[in-house]
């Protein structure tokens, strides 16, 4: 029997989705058994690059335990969710219902399965608005979600470290800075429609599939008058999965980590490196602030490095924006083909 076999399964919930698609990609590149989880709402099949996909929903009790029976599981990630902030706020129970909802949903099924090993995407939204937005946010600041989607996360955060409490489940929760980038490879990327994040939105408009970059805020107390924020590269982000899987396995305690790299670049740096790197100027239209966005937010990593083997390979903000570029000149050549082929 060969050591894959040998293995027990890894079972990650929205594993099609932006991050998860990431994170399955190492963890096959790996050699490691999974099986991924995800109802195809926001993901896509293709992006699915290793492993089993099961399309379903983790609010299906039935469905969820008997995928971490027949798979043999001991570990879980759990990414599905909705992460829209402004949706959250116009549709909040939405939010509760899968984002919390099914996340008990889930917990349960583990702990009647015996699952020891869990791993949660939350977000620094969980922060809210922080006192004093010139120091990094660390993991001991004083949690104040400001908006649905953030106090989803953080209802999830306080059932995970219950559970762990009680019972022998160990687990590491992720607080995600700002997600971007591409996979350098050039396999998977960021497909969400309607999205929200700023250099994926930044890189529609290089690339003419959006009018105009929309920048709210220019007279905020920064540099150049606009928010910062510290952004990952999601390949990374992936990493540090991987890195809190290895952690866990080692026999590690239940920890919270921030994920970034402890930097920031304001609105104004990512357009004009997506301009640089276009090789023309972004269309952009200012716009006053919106409620409850700080004027900076930027991770304090100390912690992560301290607890996790991880090492960042892509801190770099023009390479985050050319893998971004990359990404969007590869689905407007899918489309283009699709096109042809249908004429």
């Amino acid at each position: 029997m060969s050591e894959s076999e040998n293995k027990k399964s890894i079972l990650v919930t929205g594993g099609a989705g932006y991050i998860g698609s990431h994170v399955v990609k190492l963890l096959g590149e790996r050699g490691e058994r999974i099986v991924v989880l995800d109802n195809l709402s926001t993901g896509n099949e293709e992006a699915v690059l290793y492993g089993t996909l099961v399309k379903g929903d983790t609010g299906d009790e039935a469905l969820v335990r008997r995928i971490l029976e027949e798979h043999d599981v001991d570990t879980v990630m759990h990414f599905a969710a909705h992460t829209i902030v402004p949706e959250s706020v116009e549709n909040p129970l939405k939010y509760y219902r899968n984002n919390t909802g099914n996340t008990l949903n889930l917990l349960q099924c583990c702990q009647a399965a015996g699952i020891d090993k869990l791993i949660f995407s939350s977000t620094a939204a969980t922060y809210g608005i922080p006192e004093d937005d010139t120091k990094p946010c660390s993991e001991e600041l004083p949690t104040a979600p400001i908006n649905p989607y953030g106090m989803s996360k953080l209802m999830s955060e306080h059932m995970l470290k219950d559970l762990s409490y009680a019972t022998d489940l160990r687990h590491v929760i992720l607080r995600y800075f700002n997600v971007a980038g591409s996979d350098p490879d050039g396999r998977i990327g960021q497909s969400t429609h309607n999205a929200t994040l700023l250099i994926k939105v930044a890189a529609e408009v290089a690339l003419g599939k959006r009018e105009k970059l929309l920048v709210f805020g220019t007279d905020y107390a920064t540099p150049d008058g606009t928010g910062i924020r510290d952004y990952i590269h999601v390949s990374d982000l992936a990493s540090a999965h991987l890195a809190a899987l290895d952690y866990l396995r080692k026999g590690g305690q239940s920890t919270l980590v921030n994920c970034g790299y402890g930097k920031g670049f304001s609105v104004r740096q990512v357009i004009d490196a997506t301009s640089r790197l276009n090789g023309a100027p972004l269309n952009v239209e200012e716009q006053p602030r919106r409620a409850g966005d700080p004027p900076a937010l930027i991770a304090a990593v100390e912690k992560i490095h301290k607890t996790l083997d991880w090492q960042p390979k892509f801190d770099d903000l023009d390479v985050i924006v050319q893998t971004s570029l990359d990404w969007e000149k590869k689905i407007l050549a899918k489309t283009a083909e699709k096109q042809a082929g249908n004429t």
